[in-house]
């Protein structure tokens, strides 16, 4: 009896795990920095524009951080379904 699993292109579970860790880490990243240039340029008193650069930062980062792991899941995918019909 051969135990074969199907081929599947999910990545592991570590792996999503990973992806999205990485996800929050750069949208924070980006949200500091976000607020750190508006606070360097910005000598007002309201905090709406403080606020603002913290958002967008955040939300532009993590967009593309998640670009970033999505493609980086599908070609690891893609790789362990070549190697494995390979080994076949």
């Amino acid at each position: 009896m051969t135990n074969e699993r199907p081929l599947s292109a999910l990545p592991s579970p570590l792996a999503r795990i990973v992806a999205f860790v990485s996800v929050l880490l750069g949208g924070l990243a980006g949200a500091l920095i976000g607020y750190t240039l508006v606070d360097i340029q910005y000598d007002g008193t309201s905090t709406t524009p403080l606020g603002l650069g913290l958002l967008i930062g955040s939300i532009i980062t993590a967009g593309g951080t998640a670009i970033i792991a999505v493609l980086v899941l599908r070609a690891t995918g893609e790789w362990r379904d070549f190697s494995d019909s390979r080994s076949s």
